[in-house]
């Protein structure tokens, strides 16, 4: 399968200290990763990596073909898909749900003078139906709930059709139904045959959507494991990662895991 994201002896060096160290890791068209690690891991400064947002201090970073670098990343930024609580607090508080995702298609942040098709705003109102948000098309993004304003900015971020969905925590500080909800759109998603290549960061293994396909392991900028969840999801490498004795458990495609006592 054709590669979309490819990282080469990547190091990230902030303050003296390198934040991603060392890290070789790639990413096919087909595949769903999911990320995981403590707090400080380089969990996020990855997807800033793979959104083109910053660039490695050393080694080599190619996302859809193009060596970040060597490319024009304006041209290459509408080609990946970018959900993130920092995204969030960027979105004009005022705007409806529908210009929210509407907007994507010019990629700004609010409504101003752009014209948009018939098609765009078609293409809009099917997304916020697949991410059952329909209903909430006329409101504004600063009166909806943090489960509701969480499907926004993903219905945003698959709105111009992806070849690459980056997610950074997507369900941070989400009660437990509007959590379940959020990861049974999640897993429909990512099971879909035309769905993008997707890359996930998260803390906690609870939060690992049914059809994710591969982990990637992190502590201290340096990979600890990484392939299929079958594989690479093990108590032992959980345990390696985040530096305690962990147990882990599955059932119907959903994992728990605990410290052992």
């Amino acid at each position: 399968m054709p590669q979309v994201l490819e990282f080469s002896d990547v190091v990230v060096r902030r303050n003296g200290r390198n934040i991603v160290d060392d890290l070789t890791w790639t990413v096919d068209d087909d595949q769903r990763w999911v990320i995981l690690g403590p707090n400080g891991a380089g969990k996020t400064t990855l997807l800033l990596l793979a959104d083109t947002l910053i660039h490695p201090t050393s080694g080599d970073v190619t996302i859809l073909g193009e060596r970040l670098g060597r490319t024009d990343v304006f041209e290459l930024r509408p080609r990946i898909g970018f959900a993130s609580s920092a995204m969030a607090k960027r979105l004009p508080p005022e705007e409806t749900v529908l210009n929210v995702v509407l907007t994507a298609a010019y990629s700004v942040l609010g409504r101003w003078n752009e014209d948009y098709e018939d098609i765009d705003e078609r293409r809009a109102l099917r997304v916020l139906a697949e991410w059952r948000l329909e209903s909430l098309a006329d409101r504004t993004f600063g009166t909806l709930s943090d489960g509701e304003q969480k499907r926004v900015q993903i219905a945003r971020a698959v709105m111009t059709d992806p070849e690459l969905l980056l997610l950074d925590e997507p369900t941070a500080s989400l009660d437990l139904g509007a959590r379940e909800e959020l990861l049974a759109l999640l897993g429909g998603y990512a099971q879909a045959p035309t769905t993008p290549a997707m890359v996930m960061v998260t803390h906690h293994v609870e939060e690992i959507p049914v059809g994710f396909t591969h982990v990637l392991l992190l502590r201290d900028g340096g990979v600890v494991a990484a392939g299929p969840i079958a594989e690479a999801l093990t108590a032992e490498n959980l345990t390696e990662t985040f530096g305690l004795p962990i147990t882990l458990s599955e059932q119907d495609g959903r994992f728990a895991a605990r410290a052992r006592s």
